[in-house]
């Protein structure tokens, strides 16, 4: 079954200097059928202004991926991290016990569009962790490349969580099939373009909720560039 959140169903934030569209419920916006979807808690698609950004600020126990679509966003940490990530990077954050951190938008010109993805981690606190990785084009090409899994498999990052994320870009006749196993979840986000997921069209911003199918297949993509995470199988949302 494929439940599809459309784009323009996702909650909105305007602050001026950012602009956030809630795939799940977060900060004043609210959504009892929304509250994430297996251990996925969050995905928000923020545009930030040029030189504005997240002050620093606390977490603990979360798994936390940033994903840039455009642009280049700086990232501070109390590990003494610093880092700017930009398109093709992968980076993630194990809060663990807790960790302070800032992110801005590191032009005074551009904005930065990214992805903000919170994971919920399998156990609770551990010594914080950074980790940032380049994914080239190439390698998503066409195909479903594995970017974050529980044991780092194929130069993935680590999480700490039984899920795994991939990434693929599609366009024209490119395709690809992933075997979901019986008793897993999966999520599909299409950060940019279009898709079609077994028949399904899926545009910018679309999500979809998917349990019960043996496979996943993307196909027609129009400049497409999709996120799947591989879940346990939970969903509070899910009656009877």
């Amino acid at each position: 079954m494929i439940q599809v959140r459309a784009a323009n169903e996702r909650g909105r934030a305007e602050h001026g200097w950012l602009s956030s569209r809630h795939t799940f419920s977060f900060g004043s916006y609210y959504d009892p059928q929304q509250p994430g979807y297996s251990d996925l808690l969050v995905i928000n698609d923020d545009r930030v202004a040029p030189s504005q950004g997240f002050g620093t600020h606390p977490h603990r126990d979360m798994e936390i991926m940033s994903y840039v679509l455009e642009g280049a966003l700086e990232h501070r940490d109390s590990m003494g991290t610093g880092s700017v990530i930009v398109p093709g990077d992968v980076q993630l954050m194990s809060a663990g016990s807790g960790v302070t951190h800032s992110e801005f938008n590191h032009s005074n010109r551009d904005s930065v569009h990214f992805l903000q993805i919170w994971v919920v981690p399998g156990e609770s606190g551990g010594t914080p962790l950074y980790q940032q990785r380049n994914v080239p084009s190439t390698e998503k090409r066409g195909r479903l490349r594995l970017i974050a899994s529980p044991d780092g498999a194929g130069e993935s990052l680590t999480i700490k969580q039984n899920a795994a994320i991939y990434a693929g870009l599609f366009d024209g006749d490119e395709r690809a099939t992933y075997n979901l196993a019986p008793d897993r979840y999966a999520y599909v986000h299409v950060a940019r373009g279009s898709v079609k997921l077994n028949g399904t069209m899926l545009r910018e911003g679309d999500g979809a909720r998917i349990r019960a199918e043996s496979a996943l297949e993307f196909t027609e993509g129009n400049d497409a560039e999709v996120l799947l995470f591989d879940l346990r199988p939970l969903d509070k949302t899910i009656r009877g």
